[in-house]
């Protein structure tokens, strides 16, 4: 049964957000007095340095959250290794797993590779929960690191929940409402209603500009919304079957022949090009991607653009990682510590005030950081209001091991139909038969 908004009248990584007009109040510091370690690494007075391994752009850095956890425990200092590429970062961390060295005290994972961990190795990570309150995460978050015997792996960070990010002073020029309420009503049937929506604003399009980025984006936005994506929870590979990647595919099949789409693959330097020159007038929009869309398109942009709701009765996620902590670790309770204090509600307050990661500890949505914020790249819409409604009604999913694999290897497929015109049939046995390549 999948999970619909009832609120009354409503029908990752990569950049940094411009944080201005996001309302918020002080950061809300939760600490203790110093704790001493029980492992090996301190030194003569006690001092210890943990390490944290992540991908992309977690947000610690930018909220200064290791400089305030050293001001609460001052024998303890953080360091980050940061990886550009999480391509090139899983494998590797998989590698130090299985030799048992290079392990950082913590390791960010990111939530398409999250259930191929705690299938396989789950007795490899200390169970957080231990440590934190998983019940404070919304549910489909925990869920998805947590084993059946009720281990957790890992602990939330950020999330991705959806909604359409598109351009006012384009939407006023095709002859169709900027208003954010009433861009919404257009599509609240559902995402056939959204690719109605592109039709009406081709007709009357301004020239060289095209109502979506990218068909492939649209169709993450559309399996994201369902409960049954690219695994059964018997853990068979379903996705030939999965409704929600039948419709996702249609949908962009149709998009693509529509020509509604300019059909760039998302960041890569075409499509940064694109938001540069204004060419676009809506992006399928996780919470994290405002972030990139206002760094990319830049000032002269600002204000006008703005951010809906996603279409439909049911909710969206595209993103979102984990912490977690090798059993292996040189400092395993000193890490539990961190990670409980990285993921608490003030600290995802704050990652969020600072660069814009939506959190996915439901506290955090009482705090002002959060409730209040708006965004006035986006015209000051209220991204607070818009995301957390979003992330509470989003369907717990079945994950599957290589749901990133599939879900990559589809998108390519799907682009190669904007992009080359390859038939939707052709495109699709081009997709299963790499698909299944890959996963047996």
């Amino acid at each position: 049964m999948r999970i619909t908004r009832t609120v009354a009248g409503r029908s990752r990584r990569t950049a940094v957000i411009a944080t201005t007009g996001l309302t918020a109040a002080a950061l809300l510091l939760t600490g203790c007095s110093d704790s001493g370690s029980d492992s090996d690494g301190a030194d003569a007075d006690g001092n210890i340095t943990l390490t944290l391994a992540d991908f992309g752009q977690f947000g610690y850095k930018e909220a200064k959250l290791f400089e305030k956890y050293h001001e609460l425990h001052p024998n303890i200092t953080v360091k980050a290794n940061t990886s550009s590429d999480e391509k090139i970062y899983y494998p590797k961390f998989l590698q130090q797993l299985n030799t048992g060295s290079g392990l950082a005290d913590i390791h960010g994972v990111e939530v398409g590779r999250v259930k191929e961990l705690v299938d396989t190795k789950a007795d490899a990570f200390v169970d957080l929960s231990k440590v934190i309150d998983a019940d404070q995460w919304v549910s489909w978050k925990s869920l998805q690191a947590s084993t059946d015997e009720g281990k957790v792996i890992g602990a939330g960070t950020d999330i991705g929940p959806m909604s359409i990010c598109y351009r006012r002073d384009l939407f006023e020029k095709a002859g169709l409402s900027a208003d954010r309420e009433a861009v919404a009503a257009k599509f609240a049937g559902g995402w056939e209603d959204y690719l109605k929506l592109g039709e009406e604003y081709m007709k009357k399009a301004p020239k060289g500009t095209y109502f979506m980025d990218s068909a492939s984006a649209m169709y993450n936005g559309v399996v994201s919304s369902s409960e049954e994506q690219y695994y059964a929870k018997d853990g068979k590979a379903i996705y030939k079957e999965s409704a929600g990647v039948k419709a996702g595919w249609n949908l962009a099949a149709e998009a693509a022949d529509k020509k509604l789409t300019q059909g760039l693959a998302q960041f890569t330097p075409a499509w940064t090009a694109a938001l540069r020159r204004g060419t676009i007038a809506t992006v399928a929009c996780p919470a994290w991607m405002a972030a990139r869309i206002s760094t990319d398109a830049g000032d002269a942009f600002k204000g006008k653009w703005d951010i809906a709701r996603t279409p439909g009765q049911t909710a969206a996620n595209w993103g979102g990682s984990f912490l977690v902590v090798p059993a292996k670790g040189k400092h395993v309770k000193e890490a539990g510590e961190l990670v409980k204090w990285l993921t608490a509600p003030e600290q995802q307050a704050a990652i969020f005030k600072a660069a814009g990661l939506f959190p996915s500890n439901k506290g955090a949505y009482e705090l002002p950081e959060v409730k209040t914020a708006t965004l006035e790249y986006f015209n000051n819409a209220p991204i607070g209001e818009i995301y957390a409604e979003e992330a509470q009604a989003i369907p717990a999913a079945v994950l599957g091991p290589k749901d990133g694999v599939i879900k990559d290897t589809i998108s390519t497929q799907i682009n190669n139909m904007e992009q080359r015109g390859t038939k939707p049939d052709k495109a699709w046995d081009a997709a299963t038969e790499a698909v299944d390549k890959v996963i047996g």
